[in-house]
């Protein structure tokens, strides 16, 4: 499994698109950090981090990406070898 230092998913497990970004890693063996924003104090960093609590958001460098399509995107372009 590839570990993408720098990167950060903030999720919440009854989502079904946080759950569409969680399978797409999986399938391609890519794993980062990862906080449920169920969990306490979660939320309020994603908030203070992009403004909103809007998830799935990847943060990569501190920047927060939404969105699942887009977030997908991103990995396939970067980290998935076809």
């Amino acid at each position: 499994m590839a570990y993408l230092e720098n990167h950060l998913l903030y999720y919440k497990k009854s989502c079904p698109f946080c759950q569409k970004v969680l399978r797409f890693m999986e399938a391609n063996h890519l794993t980062v950090d990862t906080r449920e924003t169920t969990q306490p104090g979660n939320q309020n960093d994603l908030i203070r981090i992009g403004g909103k609590k809007q998830v799935p958001c990847l943060v990569i460098n501190g920047k927060p990406l939404y969105e699942s399509d887009d977030i997908v995107a991103y990995l396939r372009e970067n980290f998935v070898k076809e």
